[in-house]
């Protein structure tokens, strides 16, 4: 059943969302040199690695090893990006692993291994037990979690040791208690909170 869901939605999401992902690659494309779309490596379902993607919201530079947070006015982050992160229009081409089978509409969100690897292995084995997802609780509890990276001395550290540990929380009990219908309200919720 969810799967279904998810292929629905995603495909009616691509084809609704097809004219405004248009523009917005071409903004992308000539706001800043570098390739429209940012591809990297997060850890799926059953650990399986998969090759999410978003529009490019950053300068194309490589990154260096710890460097993979982001915060508020972030000076990487573009003209364009800015606006793109707000209304969290850069995730549009997620539906795209959605309907590839990568990602779900709803579960938890994928992280990158290194961050997988500080799960205990109770919580990998139950996070990992369901398709990530383009949002869930976590999403909702910190849509600003950019803002509240910048406030820190070491942003690495706090998403570390305060951050990730909720978010972990977060995904164990959502893994647990899935549902269609709790994953429409969290649906609702979440454009709720990108409207406010």
């Amino acid at each position: 059943m969810k799967r279904a869901f998810d292929l629905a939605m995603s495909g009616l999401a691509l084809i609704a969302a097809l004219p405004v992902m248009l523009v917005i690659a071409l903004i992308v494309r000539f706001d800043t040199p570098g390739p429209i779309l940012f591809r990297q490596m997060r850890v799926g379902l059953h650990g399986r690695p998969f090759e999410i993607l978003k529009f490019r919201t950053m300068t194309d530079r490589p990154v260096a090893p710890g460097q993979e947070i982001t915060f508020h006015r972030d000076p990487r982050i573009t003209r364009s990006g800015m606006f793109l992160r707000h209304w969290k229009l850069d995730e549009l081409p997620q539906l795209w692993n959605v309907f590839r089978g990568d990602m779900s509409i709803v579960g938890p969100r994928p992280e990158l291994p290194k961050y997988v690897a500080l799960y205990s292995k109770i919580d990998r084995e139950i996070v990992l037990s369901v398709r990530p997802g383009i949002t869930d609780p976590a999403s909702i509890k910190y849509r600003s979690e950019s803002e509240l990276l910048s406030g820190a001395q070491d942003p690495e550290k706090m998403y570390r040791e305060v951050i990730l540990p909720d978010k972990v929380l977060l995904a164990v009990s959502y893994a647990r208690n899935v549902s269609l219908f709790r994953d429409l309200v969290i649906i609702g919720q979440t454009l709720l909170k990108v409207l406010r």
